[in-house]
């Protein structure tokens, strides 16, 4: 080939690879979303200060016992009071304390409605300051605080992608930077949690995950003080314990050695948790637990998920995690009677030993194997108007299995 023909060829060659590339960036461009820039709300990072925050996440553990969530309040749209409960005084706080609980699950949303300026990002001030004021109380009262963002309608955990992750990362700093400047005074009984029940599959979707609990460890560091040694919280792929063990084989980079823990949650199995209503998959279990299955209606009897399976599940924890140095939080774990309604189980008095069993064994397996227990409450066990105890065999039998 002449050197003229070849200066064609290469040319032509070297156009078609230019338009090609061109027209596969477009199309990847129209595929994919701009990331949204938002302001550095770093703006006044302070000095580490150690002072109060001498425990790590191991050492801290130990001092936790049993937890609560303040479920359906600061996580509802609208605000505190949106899903129907009373505005959360310090007397509650001092209620629950009462009841042998000595750690509070506050799940928060920042985002759905509590935005002062959208595109911004910029939370309410207001919201900032009472969701403060109400740590306060329990900080006040050596109860120990696990504050998250919680749902938010799915902005994070719903998009754990590669298409969505820049925005998502852009608004997951944006808040955390403001959150942890508004309560970095307070010490080691303040814990922060980087999201609540991330939707995840797979290691693609888990390796997207791990970008956005880094960007919440980044951020709430950064912002210094107490911050600088506070013990932060990851969530486990969909809170779910085998994902967890499967799928988490790699935690985000903390520059602080020893100041992290997993959160999972536990509600199985689900027919005889939360399910509330036959379905043509399946129907709901009234009881759970060896010796305490029904001859009256076997088709109600928890099928999985009992004894053996909960040792296995909670043991493959304390092998991936706790073994290593990194406690687990069980950020919600419940089952609740059924004693009205269109489901009534014809053994009420056997259900109701069902729930209760259920309550003190994964209570008991939970702490023998490194992980701290919430039990998920919204008013049903505890009133909040006038702080009296409404179920008094479920508070005793999650006491029961903390001892």
């Amino acid at each position: 080939m002449s050197k003229i023909k070849k200066h064609h060829f290469f040319k032509a060659l070297v156009f078609l690879i230019t338009v090609v590339s061109f027209f596969s960036f477009k199309k990847a461009d129209n595929n994919s979303t701009p990331p949204i820039i938002y302001p550095s709300y770093n703006t006044s990072p302070k000095a580490p200060d150690s002072t109060g925050m001498k425990s790590n996440a191991v050492q801290l553990a130990a001092k936790i016992s049993l937890g609560w969530n303040i479920g359906n309040t600061f996580e509802a749209p609208g605000g505190e009071t949106g899903w129907g409960s009373p505005v959360i005084t310090e007397d509650y706080i001092k209620s629950v304390k009462k009841q042998g609980f000595n750690a509070i699950r506050l799940p928060c949303a920042w985002n759905l409605t509590h935005l002062a300026d959208k595109s911004k990002a910029r939370i309410d001030p207001k919201w900032l300051n009472r969701v403060k004021e109400v740590i306060g109380y329990c900080v006040k009262n050596d109860m120990y605080v696990l504050l998250n963002i919680h749902w938010d309608a799915g902005w994070l955990e719903n998009n754990c992608t590669a298409l969505k992750k820049d925005s998502v990362n852009a608004k997951q700093r944006a808040l955390w930077e403001q959150i942890a400047t508004c309560m970095r005074d307070f010490d080691e009984h303040l814990m922060f949690a980087s999201a609540n029940e991330p939707n995840v599959e797979n290691a693609d979707q888990m390796d997207v995950l791990n970008s956005y609990h880094q960007t919440f460890i980044n951020a709430v560091r950064s912002t210094g003080g107490r911050n600088s040694y506070r013990v932060l919280v990851v969530q486990g792929p969909s809170t779910d314990v085998d994902k967890t063990s499967k799928l988490m084989n790699r935690l985000p980079v903390d520059k602080v050695d020893g100041r992290m823990m997993v959160e999972v949650h536990y509600y199985s199995p689900y027919q005889f948790c939360l399910m509330n209503g036959d379905a043509n998959w399946g129907k709901m279990f009234y009881y759970w637990g060896t010796g305490l299955h029904s001859t009256i209606e076997p088709e109600r009897n928890a099928t999985w998920a009992e004894e053996n399976d909960v040792k296995k599940s909670f043991g493959k924890m304390k092998t991936t995690f706790f073994d290593k140095g990194i406690p687990i939080v069980v950020g919600e774990y419940g089952a609740y009677r059924r004693s009205d309604g269109e489901y009534v189980p014809r053994e009420l008095a056997l259900h109701n030993d069902a729930v209760d069993y259920w309550l003190t064994y994964i209570t008991k397996q939970a702490k023998a194997n490194g992980m701290l227990p919430f039990f998920w409450d919204t008013g049903g066990a505890l009133d909040r108007q006038n702080y009296t105890v409404k179920d008094q065999r479920t508070i005793n039998a999650i006491v029961a299995g903390g001892k």
